[in-house]
Parts: C-alpha cells; structure tokens; sequence
C-alpha cells in the first residue's frame, strides 16, 4: 500500500508504473513545463524531483513506505539540480531542438536605444551618430578580474553562484534558489590583495563607443537596426547586440499609411471653380503643382491621388502614393454687386419645396453662435438619443 501519491500525480501515472512509463511521462511532462518552452519554472522543478524519487529503486521504496518525511529522514530530499538531472537524463535536452539551453552559448543582455527620425528622415534615409556606454572587457587582467591561478571556485555554491535551499513546510517540502552571497553571485572568489588594481576584480570597466547608425529611406517607425556583438562584454559569454529602434516622430503636414503618405491642401474657391495652380511642399527639396483645367470643379473634401509621390520602398519596390484631400475655402462675404455674374455663371438656385397649404411659411434671422455651443450643436450626440429615438439616461456628475 503506497501511503502518499503526490509524485505519482504530479507525473500523472499510476502507482505501479514502470521505468519506461515513468520515463515517458516525465518526457512529456518536462517538455511541456521547461522554462525554456515558457513553462512554470517552480512545477518543472517538482515534477523533476519526483521523477529522480521514484526512477530510483531505493528512493522510490521509501517513499511509498513512509512519504516524503521518509525521504527527508533518509537525507534524500536535497536532490540534484532539476537542470542537471534533465541534461542527463535527455542528452542536454536535445529534444528542444539540438542541445537545449544548457547548450546554448550564453550572451550578455542586449543593449537596447531608441532614436526619433522625422518623416524627412525616413522619406530621404539619414546617417546618424550615437555614444553609447559598454562594459569591455579589462586588458590587464584579461578579463580574469585577477593574477592567474588568484581566481578560485566559490566553495560555497561550488562555482555555480547560487545556492538551492530546501524548506519544509508541514508536509510539504519547498526547494528555493538564491545567489550564492560569498562570490555575489559571480560563482568565483579573488583574494582581495590579488585582485586587479585596474577593474578592481570585476573583470570589466565601462568603454564609450560611438556607433554610426544608418536609417535606409523608406524606415518605418519600431523597425529595428541591430548591431550585433556590441553589448556588453564578458569572460563567461558572448557579446549580445545592440538593438536601435526608431522612433517616427509625428509630421505636421502629412500622415504614413504604410508606404502611402496622406495630406490636406486649402484650395481658394476661385481655384476650385474656375481652375489655377496649388502646390504642395514635399519631404525633400521639391514642390508638387497641381494644376485644374478651367471649367473642372473640385468640391469641398474631394479627394485625389498622384501615383508614386508616396514614400520610397525599403526593398527596392514601386513607392507609395500621395492622397490629397482639398478643402475649398469660402470668402466670408461677397460684393452685392457680383451677384448677377455668379447668378450668370453658377446653376440657378434651388426653389422652396412646396409645402401643403395648411403650413405658415415663416421668415426668420440667424446669428452666429457662441463657439461653445457651435461645438455642441454639430457632434453627433447633439441630440442625445439612441437609434431609435428614444432619450438617453445620463448619470449626473457628481
């Protein structure tokens, strides 16, 4: 009679599995749960122990005869490190793909910056400077933080820079990570009278460097321009990257569709009814003219498109468009005078709709209203009802 089954639930198999199903459903359990696939690091940890209990023979006796406090009794609770355990039991976890992370060779975290280019600046491509802050590695100690033969395994964590603890807390038993505080972490210890007076054992000492980005015309903004092997260096990994991302800074005048650009342009009313010439000013050195034959009308809002005036393609395709939107702009009086030459030259106005007798036509004024209430009156909760007419009910503020 096996008196606890937590290991044998956590592996998911029943209480007289075999090796060969144990090692199957912790296969399958590992792969799913490994930190490096995005697993929860703690449950890969327990569902470790329990398959290094009762793969082996002795342990696992104990364990259904007397349980976990069998186990912590016999000084069987400590364990290997549930990475070690999984190199060996899988070839260094060769079913991730060729190697796993222990693998992996280990790099310095990556150096991230950002830097703001106008439109100008991904419409034209620019070349830009940036001083950035780097560890190096020191040259006279070669990066051992030391004499030679001074630098020495932390016996405290025995070189691994952390310490696993093991807590029981009731019935249950909890194993915790922490950073070795003898070597800080680092896994090594100097004697403080051999250490290097240059980097003063850290190995490393700050470098400014300058870097030349180049932004390629036809950027967009959060596109990345990586430098690789400029992060950070160190004796125990590669160089990560510096990673530069740009920054689109919003244009005044014209907004990016992908490779589209969009703009508005004021057209005077004689323009658009009689014809002539606007320009619009580009993102480099250059003025588009528009010009309307006579006789076109261009009405308010109208839109149009002048192919290819968009922004160049970064991979050598056909650039953009430009979409222009026209907003014909009306004088704010006109000469009484002039009127029989617009009645002359414009389509005769519309007439009054005719109304049923029983209606009293009724000649009113307008005024100009406040800009308050101008605002109000056009949006489209202007007369606060639903779509069918009905009244909306509105908190009051409080």
């Amino acid at each position: 009679m096996v008196k606890e089954t937590k290991y044998y639930d956590l592996l998911e198999v029943p209480v007289d599995a075999s090796d060969i199903d144990l090692k199957k459903a912790y296969r399958k359990k590992a792969l799913r749960l490994h930190p490096d696939k995005g697993g929860d690091p703690e449950l890969f940890k327990e569902v470790t122990h329990a398959y290094e209990v009762l793969s082996d023979a002795d342990k696992r006796r104990i364990y259904d005869a007397r349980g976990e406090a069998g186990l912590s009794e016999q000084g069987g609770m400590g364990g290997m490190d549930p990475q070690d355990l999984f190199s060996q039991l899988f070839g260094g976890g060769s079913f991730f793909g060729g190697g796993g992370a222990r693998n992996q060779v280990r790099k310095t975290k990556d150096l991230v910056h950002r830097v703001q280019a106008t439109l100008e600046d991904l419409y034209r491509g620019k070349t830009t400077k940036l001083a950035l802050t780097r560890n190096i590695l020191c040259s006279k100690c070669s990066g051992r933080g030391g004499k030679e033969g001074a630098v020495r395994p932390c016996g405290g964590c025995n070189g691994r820079g952390v310490k696993f603890i093991v807590r029981q807390m009731g019935p249950m038993i909890q194993q915790m990570q922490s950073s070795c505080d003898e070597c800080n972490g680092t896994g090594e210890v100097i004697n403080p009278k051999d250490r290097c007076s240059n980097c003063k054992g850290k190995k490393v000492f700050p470098e400014k460097k300058i870097l030349e980005v180049h932004i390629d015309k036809g950027m967009k903004g959060g596109q990345t321009i990586i430098f690789h092997g400029e992060s950070d260096q160190s004796p125990n990994a590669e160089s990560g990257d510096v990673v530069i991302v740009i920054d689109e800074k919003p244009h005044e005048r014209f907004k990016r569709q992908e490779n589209n650009l969009v703009t508005e342009l004021d057209v005077d009313l004689l323009t658009a009814l009689g014809g002539g010439e606007v320009a619009i000013k580009h993102l480099d050195d250059r003025a588009l003219v528009i010009r309307f034959v006579p006789g076109e009308v261009i009405k308010n809002e109208a839109v149009r498109v002048i192919r290819g005036q968009g922004m160049p393609s970064q991979r050598h395709h056909e650039p953009g468009d430009l979409y222009v939107k026209f907003n014909v702009q009306f004088p704010d009086s006109i000469d009484p005078s002039s009127i029989p030459l617009l009645e002359k030259a414009l389509p005769r106005r519309n007439p009054l709709p005719h109304f049923p007798r029983n209606v009293h036509l009724e000649e009113v004024d307008t005024d100009e209203p406040d800009a308050r209430s101008s605002a109000r009156a056009v949006t489209d909760d202007a007369m606060d009802e639903d779509h069918d007419g009905e009244p909306r009910v509105q908190c009051a503020n409080q």
